[in-house]
């Protein structure tokens, strides 16, 4: 017999009794369910079945729900989800992870791979309850928000708070004591830049779009700096694809929902652009700084030509898009530059590890400390080009043996070692950083 048909029995009975019996049934029975209903909330409250325990909870409009252990931990499950934006956090994991690849040697550390990304994971999914802490009335004004775990209340601010600070302390100290120091600096730095910097600029000015792309270029340096030990321009050429990447996606993005945007009070570029113009030619401006990042990579010894061909395709594809959105912005248009931006990102990430180049990237490394080296009048400066990709890295080291036994006899070989000349170093793209040349400099000071 059901636990409810059994808790109905006692109560008329005690009414019964009560009563002597000189109430109508329906009187006792409508009394008896009264009793039942203010059961359901005691602590053996069972479900119709009696097979789960069940616990009463009070909504927010003062309604009273009835949950099993399975539906509260299902529950709390898609609450934790929606609090760290988990699609959002899976693509920040994916870039980690692909830096991670473009970073590694030929032999993938894949047991380090995952402590990086279940790292990363953590510190995002902190950055991003925090940042819905911030903005819980805001959120709760939006259509696209209003339905979160904390506008709804189906989670308290203190929860949030424990659930972030769980989340984040967990991702950080596992990147520290799993990968190394920069890696674990770079994710603590990335939640306090999203979380205290670019959140609450959102109510101030439009300027928090860019300060938000370049907390979504950071997570590739993450990857490549737990896989390489360090970061170097092959990083610095992922991290500057995912940055310029990121204004055309979010801006588009902006663009189509800039009514729910005014509606929460943000400082968005489309509220300030009445035709759209302005945002359009953002999106088409950083679109097309996109056309080089394959060839970039591929320049760098990240990738090899089959990926710079791909990529090129792919960022023309985005950048017909954004055209399409300046001549005519619309919601469509943008909606469409938006998908296209969906597009380039994953083939990128797919197409770099599908064709990275580990060992064309060590010559290139090796290369870049024979290139532009100088160190004062009386020194040696050598300009020795890049090999052909097929050249070896045993090749590159015998270079760099030429290279050293040019110097001692101050000779004038194949390397094109010149001597007591000054020169200043001139790199191919002037927003990437200089070859290392200390490391060089001292040497040549033992010698």
């Amino acid at each position: 017999m059901p636990v409810e048909r059994q808790l109905l029995r006692a109560a008329v009975q005690l009414l019964a009794r009560r009563s002597g019996a000189n109430q109508p049934p329906s009187k006792l029975l409508e009394q008896a369910e009264g009793l039942l209903r203010n059961s359901a909330s005691r602590p053996f409250a069972a479900s119709t079945s009696g097979s789960s325990a069940s616990t009463a909870r009070t909504l927010p409009d003062g309604s009273v729900t009835t949950q099993t252990l399975g539906q509260q931990l299902r529950g709390l499950v898609k609450n934790y989800k929606q609090l760290s934006k988990f699609r959002l956090s899976a693509l920040v994991v994916a870039s980690a992870a692909t830096g991670f690849v473009a970073g590694s040697e030929e032999a993938i550390d894949w047991g380090k791979l995952a402590w990086t990304s279940a790292g990363t994971f953590g510190a995002a999914a902190c950055a991003n309850t925090l940042n819905q802490w911030w903005e819980i009335p805001r959120d709760a004004l939006m259509n696209r928000t209003k339905n979160r775990p904390l506008p709804r209340g189906a989670v308290s601010p203190r929860h949030a708070l424990a659930f972030a600070a769980v989340t984040g302390g967990l991702g950080v100290a596992s990147l520290f004591w799993q990968t190394n120091t920069v890696t674990a600096v770079l994710g603590g730095a990335n939640i306090g830049l999203y979380a205290f910097v670019y959140t609450p600029l959102k109510a101030i000015s439009i300027s928090n779009t860019w300060v938000g792309a370049v907390v979504g270029a950071i997570p590739p340096l993450m990857g490549w700096a737990a896989a390489h030990g360090s970061l170097d321009a092959g990083s610095v050429a992922l991290a500057s694809t995912l940055y310029f990447w990121q204004l055309p996606h979010f801006l588009s993005l902006a663009w189509f929902s800039r009514a729910d945007y005014a509606r929460g009070g943000y400082a968005m570029m489309p509220l300030t652009d009445a035709t759209g113009r302005r945002t359009a030619a953002c999106c088409l401006r950083n679109s097309l700084y996109l056309l080089p990042a394959g060839l970039l990579a591929w320049h760098l010894g990240v990738a090899n030509s089959y990926f710079a061909t791909e990529a090129a395709i792919m960022a023309g594809i985005m950048a017909i898009q954004a055209a399409r959105f300046y001549r005519n912005p619309t919601n469509t248009t943008a909606r469409s530059l938006f998908r296209a931006s969906l597009l380039y990102i994953s083939v990128f990430m797919v197409g770099l590890i599908a064709h990275r180049s580990p060992e064309r990237r060590r010559i290139a490394e090796q290369n870049s400390l024979l290139q532009g080296a100088s160190f004062g009048p009386g020194s040696v400066t050598c300009r020795q080009s890049y090999r052909d990709p097929a050249s070896s890295a045993e090749e590159a080291g015998s270079r760099i043996d030429s290279v050293s036994s040019s110097e001692a006899n101050g000779s004038r070989g194949q390397t094109t070692c010149q001597l007591g000349q000054h020169t200043s170093y001139i790199p191919p793209f002037p927003f990437l950083p200089m070859p290392p040349q200390r490391q060089l400099q001292q040497q040549h000071n033992n010698r």
